[in-house]
């Protein structure tokens, strides 16, 4: 028999990684670039029910009622709107020598939200900056 690899050295196979690491990198930019984020089509508001106990009345506190109709009661007075500054007036009027009281404003469900946007805009002028709003609870199952 013939030895025809008598005086050759064996070569060392040898992993060349600069192909791979470009394939990985090609492989990469296409995921990137083919990837669609999940979007909001629409807003989405899930209003949260209100499951604490009645606070107990304030002293500083006026009580501001709006109905489905748009019509107003302040401290359980019907107040006749026509403007923003008629309706601080009013709310004034029912502070009177407190500084800074609290306007709760109760309003119906079915009431537009631009007449509690009066009510705060009332507030505002009259210098009143403490505003919360009257929840239902959840009724129980």
């Amino acid at each position: 028999m013939l030895n025809f690899r008598r005086g050759r050295q064996r070569e060392e196979p040898e992993i060349n990684l600069v192909p791979m690491i470009d394939v990985f990198l090609v492989i990469l930019i296409f995921l990137a670039t083919s990837t669609t984020y999940s979007r909001f089509a629409q807003l989405e508001i899930n209003l949260p029910q209100a499951a604490a106990e009645a606070t107990p009345e304030r002293p500083r506190q006026i009580d501001v009622a709006v109905d489905a109709s748009g019509r107003y009661q302040v401290n359980r007075q019907s107040v006749t709107w026509t403007s923003p500054a008629q309706l601080a007036d009013a709310l004034r009027r029912a502070a009177g020598e407190t500084a800074d009281p609290v306007i709760v404003i109760s309003a119906d469900a079915a009431a537009t939200h631009q007449s509690v946007v009066h009510v705060m805009e009332a507030a505002r002028i009259a210098g009143y900056g403490r505003i919360t709003f009257t929840t239902q609870g959840a009724p129980a199952r």
